[in-house]
């Protein structure tokens, strides 16, 4: 059985996390998901989700696609992750190129192109937006 783990904070859950969970799921027979908690989120972004982690384990738990959820505590226990679940394959977006390299020596590392237009930040950003100029 191959193993593929990937990691993100799934926030705003929209089709471009959909899309990227399907093609991770596509390179292995399991697809196990790490998810930032709050305070791995507020520590990277300096903005908490809008939504908690429990809700957002909830929500990939319901993708037919995924197998598996976890609570990504720390990015530097990404190597630990891997070897805890017997990753045979680490996906990230491909705006990370290069930047998981490092885990080469314990999986494969792939990166995928994300979907073109659509990111959670614009969409916090557009409805930040649209109520600012409501008011």
């Amino acid at each position: 059985m191959k193993t593929v783990i990937t990691f993100g904070t799934y926030d705003l859950f929209h089709i471009g996390h959909l899309r990227i969970l399907a093609r991770a799921k596509e390179l292995g027979d399991r697809l196990v998901v790490g998810v930032s908690t709050d305070e791995l989120n507020f520590s990277k972004k300096g903005i908490n989700p809008v939504f908690s982690l429990a809700e957002r384990m909830e929500i990939l738990r319901a993708i037919a696609c995924v197998d598996e959820v976890f609570p990504e505590e720390s990015l530097e226990l990404k190597g630990e992750y891997i070897r805890f679940y017997k990753a045979d394959v680490l996906v990230m977006g491909d705006d990370w190129r290069g930047k998981f390299d490092c885990y080469k020596s314990l999986c494969e590392v792939v990166y995928l192109p994300r979907t073109e237009g659509i990111s959670t930040t614009k969409i916090k950003n557009y409805i930040g937006k649209m109520t600012s100029d409501s008011l």
